[in-house]
Protein backbone atom coordinates (compact mmCIF):
# COMPACT_ATOMS: atom_id res chain seq x y z
CA UNK A 1 0.00 0.00 0.00
CA UNK A 2 1.49 3.32 -1.02
CA UNK A 3 -0.61 6.50 -1.13
CA UNK A 4 -3.99 5.31 0.12
CA UNK A 5 -4.34 3.87 3.61
CA UNK A 6 -7.78 5.33 4.34
CA UNK A 7 -9.49 1.96 4.00
CA UNK A 8 -7.24 0.17 6.47
CA UNK A 9 -9.20 -1.15 9.43
CA UNK A 10 -7.66 -1.85 12.82
CA UNK A 11 -8.19 -5.58 12.30
CA UNK A 12 -6.31 -5.49 8.98
CA UNK A 13 -3.45 -3.43 10.40
CA UNK A 14 -1.37 -6.49 11.32
CA UNK A 15 -0.36 -6.43 7.65
CA UNK A 16 2.41 -4.11 6.55
CA UNK A 17 1.24 -0.58 5.76
CA UNK A 18 3.68 1.52 3.79
CA UNK A 19 2.93 5.25 3.79
CA UNK A 20 3.67 6.86 0.42
CA UNK A 21 4.96 10.40 -0.09
CA UNK A 22 1.57 11.93 -0.90
CA UNK A 23 -0.10 10.22 2.03
CA UNK A 24 2.69 11.26 4.40
CA UNK A 25 2.30 14.89 3.33
CA UNK A 26 -1.48 14.69 3.77
CA UNK A 27 -1.08 13.44 7.31
CA UNK A 28 1.46 16.08 8.33
CA UNK A 29 -0.25 19.08 9.93
CA UNK A 30 2.28 21.80 10.74
CA UNK A 31 1.50 24.94 12.71
CA UNK A 32 1.81 26.94 9.50
CA UNK A 33 -0.95 24.79 7.97
CA UNK A 34 -3.57 25.89 10.50
CA UNK A 35 -6.61 27.58 8.93
CA UNK A 36 -8.97 29.36 11.37
CA UNK A 37 -12.71 29.64 11.16
CA UNK A 38 -13.91 32.86 12.78
CA UNK A 39 -17.61 32.01 12.62
CA UNK A 40 -17.67 28.37 13.71
CA UNK A 41 -20.35 28.76 16.37
CA UNK A 42 -23.61 30.50 17.14
CA UNK A 43 -21.92 32.97 19.52
CA UNK A 44 -19.63 34.41 16.81
CA UNK A 45 -21.24 37.89 17.13
CA UNK A 46 -21.68 37.92 20.89
CA UNK A 47 -19.38 40.58 22.40
CA UNK A 48 -16.49 38.81 24.11
CA UNK A 49 -16.94 35.72 21.95
CA UNK A 50 -16.56 37.33 18.54
CA UNK A 51 -12.76 36.97 18.20
CA UNK A 52 -12.45 33.19 18.51
CA UNK A 53 -10.48 31.16 16.00
CA UNK A 54 -11.65 27.57 15.71
CA UNK A 55 -9.31 24.99 14.19
CA UNK A 56 -10.26 21.49 13.02
CA UNK A 57 -7.19 19.36 12.32
CA UNK A 58 -8.64 15.86 12.34
CA UNK A 59 -12.40 15.71 11.89
CA UNK A 60 -14.73 18.71 11.88
CA UNK A 61 -15.25 18.51 15.65
CA UNK A 62 -18.35 20.37 16.78
CA UNK A 63 -18.10 23.27 14.33
CA UNK A 64 -21.48 24.52 13.16
CA UNK A 65 -20.13 26.22 10.06
CA UNK A 66 -20.20 24.26 6.78
CA UNK A 67 -17.17 26.33 5.64
CA UNK A 68 -14.95 25.10 8.49
CA UNK A 69 -11.58 24.00 7.07
CA UNK A 70 -10.55 20.48 8.12
CA UNK A 71 -6.93 19.42 7.58
CA UNK A 72 -7.63 15.67 7.67
CA UNK A 73 -11.15 14.27 7.53
CA UNK A 74 -10.29 10.57 7.83
CA UNK A 75 -11.98 8.94 10.86
CA UNK A 76 -9.62 8.17 13.74
CA UNK A 77 -12.11 7.27 16.47
CA UNK A 78 -11.40 10.71 17.98
CA UNK A 79 -10.98 14.26 16.69
CA UNK A 80 -8.29 16.90 17.15
CA UNK A 81 -8.64 20.67 17.02
CA UNK A 82 -7.73 23.87 18.83
CA UNK A 83 -9.15 27.12 20.13
CA UNK A 84 -7.24 30.31 19.45
CA UNK A 85 -8.52 33.21 21.55
CA UNK A 86 -7.00 36.65 22.18
CA UNK A 87 -6.95 38.01 25.72
CA UNK A 88 -10.45 38.44 27.14
CA UNK A 89 -12.16 36.24 24.55
CA UNK A 90 -14.90 33.99 25.89
CA UNK A 91 -15.91 30.51 24.80
CA UNK A 92 -19.60 30.44 25.71
CA UNK A 93 -21.20 27.82 27.93
CA UNK A 94 -22.09 24.63 26.10
CA UNK A 95 -22.48 20.89 26.66
CA UNK A 96 -20.81 17.92 24.91
CA UNK A 97 -22.11 14.34 24.66
CA UNK A 98 -18.66 12.77 24.19
CA UNK A 99 -15.29 13.39 25.79
CA UNK A 100 -13.69 16.82 25.50
CA UNK A 101 -10.09 17.10 26.63
CA UNK A 102 -8.14 20.36 26.67
CA UNK A 103 -4.35 20.40 26.48
CA UNK A 104 -2.92 23.78 27.45
CA UNK A 105 -0.07 24.72 25.11
CA UNK A 106 1.05 27.83 26.93
CA UNK A 107 -2.04 29.90 27.68
CA UNK A 108 -3.77 31.14 30.81
CA UNK A 109 -7.45 30.23 30.85
CA UNK A 110 -10.26 30.49 33.35
CA UNK A 111 -12.57 27.47 32.96
CA UNK A 112 -16.07 27.45 34.44
CA UNK A 113 -18.87 24.92 34.51
CA UNK A 114 -22.57 24.66 35.25
CA UNK A 115 -25.43 25.99 33.12
CA UNK A 116 -24.73 29.57 34.22
CA UNK A 117 -21.01 29.03 34.86
CA UNK A 118 -21.33 29.43 38.63
CA UNK A 119 -20.92 25.79 39.68
CA UNK A 120 -17.14 26.06 39.81
CA UNK A 121 -13.98 27.47 38.23
CA UNK A 122 -10.46 26.29 37.49
CA UNK A 123 -7.50 28.40 36.35
CA UNK A 124 -5.54 26.46 33.70
CA UNK A 125 -1.92 27.18 32.83
CA UNK A 126 0.80 25.73 30.60
CA UNK A 127 0.93 21.94 30.35
CA UNK A 128 -2.45 21.12 31.91
CA UNK A 129 -4.56 18.29 30.52
CA UNK A 130 -8.24 18.70 31.44
CA UNK A 131 -10.93 16.09 30.78
CA UNK A 132 -14.28 17.87 31.06
CA UNK A 133 -17.18 15.60 32.04
CA UNK A 134 -19.66 14.79 29.28
CA UNK A 135 -23.16 16.18 29.77
CA UNK A 136 -21.90 19.14 31.79
CA UNK A 137 -22.01 22.76 30.64
CA UNK A 138 -18.57 24.32 30.29
CA UNK A 139 -16.95 27.49 28.97
CA UNK A 140 -13.66 29.33 29.30
CA UNK A 141 -11.99 32.72 28.93
CA UNK A 142 -8.45 33.60 27.89
CA UNK A 143 -7.17 35.67 30.80
CA UNK A 144 -3.55 35.56 29.66
CA UNK A 145 -1.48 36.54 26.64
CA UNK A 146 -3.00 36.69 23.16
CA UNK A 147 -1.01 33.70 21.92
CA UNK A 148 -2.64 31.16 24.23
CA UNK A 149 -3.68 27.91 22.54
CA UNK A 150 -5.91 25.17 23.90
CA UNK A 151 -5.57 21.96 21.92
CA UNK A 152 -8.75 19.87 22.06
CA UNK A 153 -9.31 16.13 21.65
CA UNK A 154 -12.93 15.06 21.21
CA UNK A 155 -14.23 11.54 21.66
CA UNK A 156 -15.74 9.51 18.77
CA UNK A 157 -15.94 10.26 15.05
CA UNK A 158 -19.47 11.59 15.50
CA UNK A 159 -19.74 13.82 18.57
CA UNK A 160 -23.47 14.45 18.13
CA UNK A 161 -22.87 18.21 18.19
CA UNK A 162 -23.32 20.39 21.25
CA UNK A 163 -26.06 22.01 23.33
CA UNK A 164 -25.67 25.71 24.09
CA UNK A 165 -26.65 27.28 27.39
CA UNK A 166 -30.09 28.94 27.19
CA UNK A 167 -28.63 32.43 27.63
CA UNK A 168 -26.19 31.84 24.75
CA UNK A 169 -28.99 30.95 22.31
CA UNK A 170 -31.07 33.94 23.41
CA UNK A 171 -28.24 36.41 22.93
CA UNK A 172 -27.22 34.93 19.57
CA UNK A 173 -30.78 35.33 18.31
CA UNK A 174 -30.56 39.06 19.05
CA UNK A 175 -27.64 39.20 16.58
CA UNK A 176 -29.54 37.36 13.83
CA UNK A 177 -28.04 33.93 14.40
CA UNK A 178 -30.06 30.73 14.67
CA UNK A 179 -29.17 27.03 14.79
CA UNK A 180 -31.22 24.38 13.02
CA UNK A 181 -31.91 20.89 14.31
CA UNK A 182 -29.62 19.51 11.58
CA UNK A 183 -26.72 21.65 12.89
CA UNK A 184 -26.80 24.48 10.33
CA UNK A 185 -25.89 27.99 11.42
CA UNK A 186 -28.42 30.46 9.95
CA UNK A 187 -27.18 34.06 9.70
CA UNK A 188 -30.08 36.35 8.83
CA UNK A 189 -27.80 39.40 8.91
CA UNK A 190 -25.78 37.87 6.07
CA UNK A 191 -28.96 37.14 4.12
CA UNK A 192 -29.73 33.57 5.20
CA UNK A 193 -33.40 32.66 5.36
CA UNK A 194 -34.76 30.78 8.34
CA UNK A 195 -35.84 27.42 6.84
CA UNK A 196 -39.39 26.21 7.12
CA UNK A 197 -38.54 22.53 6.58
CA UNK A 198 -36.49 22.01 9.75
CA UNK A 199 -36.97 23.18 13.31
CA UNK A 200 -34.72 25.68 15.05
CA UNK A 201 -32.90 24.59 18.17
CA UNK A 202 -34.66 25.63 21.35
CA UNK A 203 -33.06 25.96 24.79
CA UNK A 204 -32.69 22.79 26.82
CA UNK A 205 -35.76 22.42 29.08
CA UNK A 206 -35.12 23.52 32.64
CA UNK A 207 -36.36 20.19 33.96
CA UNK A 208 -33.61 18.41 32.01
CA UNK A 209 -31.02 20.94 33.12
CA UNK A 210 -32.00 20.23 36.72
CA UNK A 211 -31.28 16.51 36.17
CA UNK A 212 -27.67 17.07 35.04
CA UNK A 213 -24.85 15.98 37.33
CA UNK A 214 -23.08 18.68 39.31
CA UNK A 215 -19.35 18.78 40.03
CA UNK A 216 -17.58 20.38 42.95
CA UNK A 217 -14.23 22.09 42.50
CA UNK A 218 -12.52 19.14 44.18
CA UNK A 219 -14.26 16.66 41.88
CA UNK A 220 -13.29 18.66 38.81
CA UNK A 221 -9.70 18.88 39.98
CA UNK A 222 -9.38 15.08 39.85
CA UNK A 223 -9.93 15.39 36.09
CA UNK A 224 -6.99 17.77 35.68
CA UNK A 225 -3.40 16.60 35.19
CA UNK A 226 -0.93 19.43 35.69
CA UNK A 227 2.81 19.06 35.00
CA UNK A 228 3.28 18.55 38.74
CA UNK A 229 0.70 15.71 38.70
CA UNK A 230 2.45 13.70 36.00
CA UNK A 231 3.85 10.34 37.07
CA UNK A 232 6.70 9.31 34.80
CA UNK A 233 7.45 5.71 33.91
CA UNK A 234 11.18 5.74 33.30
CA UNK A 235 11.33 2.34 31.55
CA UNK A 236 7.95 2.07 29.82
CA UNK A 237 8.95 0.12 26.71
CA UNK A 238 10.85 -2.89 25.46
CA UNK A 239 13.42 -0.49 23.98
CA UNK A 240 14.03 1.44 27.21
CA UNK A 241 17.48 -0.13 27.76
CA UNK A 242 18.63 0.65 24.23
CA UNK A 243 20.37 3.75 22.92
CA UNK A 244 17.84 5.96 21.17
CA UNK A 245 14.90 4.31 22.94
CA UNK A 246 15.09 5.76 26.43
CA UNK A 247 12.02 8.02 26.42
CA UNK A 248 9.91 8.24 29.57
CA UNK A 249 6.10 8.00 29.45
CA UNK A 250 3.42 9.60 31.60
CA UNK A 251 -0.02 7.98 31.00
CA UNK A 252 -2.83 10.49 31.55
CA UNK A 253 -5.98 8.98 30.01
CA UNK A 254 -6.17 5.20 29.63
CA UNK A 255 -3.43 2.58 29.90
CA UNK A 256 -2.31 3.25 26.36
CA UNK A 257 1.09 2.10 25.11
CA UNK A 258 2.91 1.45 28.39
CA UNK A 259 4.61 -1.94 28.68
CA UNK A 260 5.30 -1.45 32.39
CA UNK A 261 2.90 -3.74 34.24
CA UNK A 262 2.59 -1.34 37.20
CA UNK A 263 1.93 1.87 35.26
CA UNK A 264 -1.47 3.38 36.06
CA UNK A 265 -3.08 6.36 34.26
CA UNK A 266 -4.60 9.26 36.15
CA UNK A 267 -7.97 8.75 34.42
CA UNK A 268 -9.40 5.30 33.67
CA UNK A 269 -12.84 6.05 32.23
CA UNK A 270 -13.49 5.49 28.54
CA UNK A 271 -12.87 8.43 26.21
CA UNK A 272 -12.61 6.51 22.86
CA UNK A 273 -8.88 7.34 22.94
CA UNK A 274 -5.89 7.20 25.26
CA UNK A 275 -3.51 10.09 25.85
CA UNK A 276 0.00 10.31 27.30
CA UNK A 277 3.10 12.49 27.40
CA UNK A 278 6.39 11.20 26.00
CA UNK A 279 9.56 12.85 27.33
CA UNK A 280 13.16 12.49 26.15
CA UNK A 281 16.55 14.14 26.12
CA UNK A 282 18.20 14.87 22.75
CA UNK A 283 19.10 11.68 20.89
CA UNK A 284 16.53 9.57 22.73
CA UNK A 285 12.93 8.62 21.98
CA UNK A 286 11.05 5.52 20.93
CA UNK A 287 12.52 2.94 18.55
CA UNK A 288 10.79 1.31 15.59
CA UNK A 289 7.39 -0.21 16.39
CA UNK A 290 3.82 -0.31 15.13
CA UNK A 291 0.32 -1.00 16.44
CA UNK A 292 -3.29 -1.46 15.33
CA UNK A 293 -4.71 1.93 16.28
CA UNK A 294 -4.74 5.33 14.57
CA UNK A 295 -2.27 7.65 16.28
CA UNK A 296 -1.62 11.39 16.36
CA UNK A 297 1.54 12.89 17.83
CA UNK A 298 1.93 16.62 18.55
CA UNK A 299 5.15 18.26 19.65
CA UNK A 300 4.82 20.30 22.85
CA UNK A 301 8.48 21.26 23.15
CA UNK A 302 11.73 20.51 21.36
CA UNK A 303 12.29 19.42 17.77
CA UNK A 304 11.26 15.82 17.11
CA UNK A 305 12.03 13.60 14.15
CA UNK A 306 9.25 11.15 13.34
CA UNK A 307 10.11 8.35 10.94
CA UNK A 308 7.56 6.09 9.26
CA UNK A 309 8.17 2.95 7.18
CA UNK A 310 11.39 0.96 7.17
CA UNK A 311 14.37 0.53 4.86
CA UNK A 312 14.29 2.26 1.49
CA UNK A 313 10.66 3.34 2.07
CA UNK A 314 11.50 5.35 5.21
CA UNK A 315 10.14 8.90 5.39
CA UNK A 316 10.87 11.51 8.05
CA UNK A 317 9.37 14.78 9.22
CA UNK A 318 10.62 17.28 11.78
CA UNK A 319 7.96 18.39 14.26
CA UNK A 320 8.32 21.54 16.35
CA UNK A 321 5.82 22.93 18.89
CA UNK A 322 2.19 22.54 17.75
CA UNK A 323 3.16 20.47 14.69
CA UNK A 324 1.25 17.17 14.38
CA UNK A 325 1.43 13.95 12.42
CA UNK A 326 -1.27 11.32 11.99
CA UNK A 327 0.27 7.84 11.76
CA UNK A 328 -2.03 5.21 10.24
CA UNK A 329 -2.72 1.93 11.97
CA UNK A 330 -0.19 -0.71 10.98
CA UNK A 331 2.58 1.64 9.86
CA UNK A 332 6.06 1.34 11.37
CA UNK A 333 7.18 4.47 13.21
CA UNK A 334 9.87 5.84 15.53
CA UNK A 335 10.31 9.12 17.46
CA UNK A 336 13.57 10.89 18.29
CA UNK A 337 14.15 14.19 20.06
CA UNK A 338 16.67 16.16 17.99
CA UNK A 339 17.07 19.14 20.32
CA UNK A 340 15.28 20.73 23.26
CA UNK A 341 15.54 24.37 22.21
CA UNK A 342 11.99 25.02 21.02
CA UNK A 343 8.88 25.47 23.13
CA UNK A 344 8.20 25.23 26.83
CA UNK A 345 8.94 21.98 28.61
CA UNK A 346 7.89 21.02 32.12
CA UNK A 347 11.45 19.77 32.67
CA UNK A 348 14.45 21.75 31.33
CA UNK A 349 16.73 19.84 28.98
CA UNK A 350 13.95 17.63 27.63
CA UNK A 351 11.40 17.69 24.85
CA UNK A 352 7.77 16.59 25.18
CA UNK A 353 5.52 14.87 22.67
CA UNK A 354 1.77 14.46 23.15
CA UNK A 355 0.65 11.01 21.98
CA UNK A 356 -3.02 10.14 21.32
CA UNK A 357 -4.10 6.65 20.21
CA UNK A 358 -7.57 5.55 19.18
CA UNK A 359 -9.54 3.07 21.28
CA UNK A 360 -10.34 2.55 24.94
CA UNK A 361 -8.22 -0.52 25.61
CA UNK A 362 -4.47 -0.98 25.83
CA UNK A 363 -2.46 -0.15 22.73
CA UNK A 364 -0.31 -3.26 22.23
CA UNK A 365 2.97 -2.59 20.44
CA UNK A 366 4.71 -4.76 17.88
CA UNK A 367 8.47 -4.15 17.75
CA UNK A 368 10.83 -4.30 14.81
CA UNK A 369 12.69 -7.65 15.01
CA UNK A 370 16.01 -5.84 15.35
CA UNK A 371 14.70 -4.07 18.46
CA UNK A 372 13.46 -7.38 19.89
CA UNK A 373 16.87 -8.99 19.43
CA UNK A 374 18.76 -6.04 20.89
CA UNK A 375 16.43 -5.82 23.90
CA UNK A 376 16.82 -9.54 24.58
CA UNK A 377 20.59 -9.13 24.52
CA UNK A 378 20.11 -6.32 27.05
CA UNK A 379 18.07 -8.69 29.24
CA UNK A 380 14.49 -7.62 28.47
CA UNK A 381 11.63 -9.35 26.62
CA UNK A 382 7.86 -8.93 26.43
CA UNK A 383 5.81 -11.47 28.36
CA UNK A 384 2.58 -13.06 27.02
CA UNK A 385 0.55 -10.32 28.71
CA UNK A 386 2.38 -7.64 26.74
CA UNK A 387 4.63 -6.32 29.51
CA UNK A 388 8.38 -6.00 30.02
CA UNK A 389 9.96 -9.00 31.74
CA UNK A 390 13.49 -10.25 32.53
CA UNK A 391 14.75 -12.39 29.66
CA UNK A 392 16.53 -14.72 32.10
CA UNK A 393 13.28 -15.44 33.94
CA UNK A 394 11.20 -15.93 30.80
CA UNK A 395 13.73 -18.39 29.40
CA UNK A 396 12.95 -20.73 32.31
CA UNK A 397 9.17 -20.59 31.86
CA UNK A 398 7.41 -23.64 30.45
CA UNK A 399 5.05 -23.24 27.52
CA UNK A 400 1.58 -24.77 27.38
CA UNK A 401 1.07 -27.51 24.84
Amino acid sequence: MQDNVQGTSQEEATQDVTVGAQEFARRTILRKDWVPCKAAFIDCRTPGSDRKDNYSFIGSGVSQNAQQFVNLEEPHGFQLGAAGMPNGTINSLHLHFTAEVFINFGGDYQLRWGVDGSEGEYRSTDGDVISVPAWAFRGFTNVGADDGILLTVLGQDDTGGIIWGPSVLKEAESYGLHLTADNRLIDTVAGDVVPDDVALIKPMPQAEIDRLDSFTVDQFRTRVTTPADRVWVERPFLCSELSGGRAALSPVIGYGMSEDRRAVPRLHEQHSFNLAWLKAVPGEGLLTHRHRKPQVVTAKSGQWEVRVNRGDDARTVRLGPLDSLSVPAGAWRSFTLLDDAAGRSAEPGTGELLVVNGGDGRTRLEWDPAVVRAAKSAGVVIDPNGYRAPAAVMSTATEDD
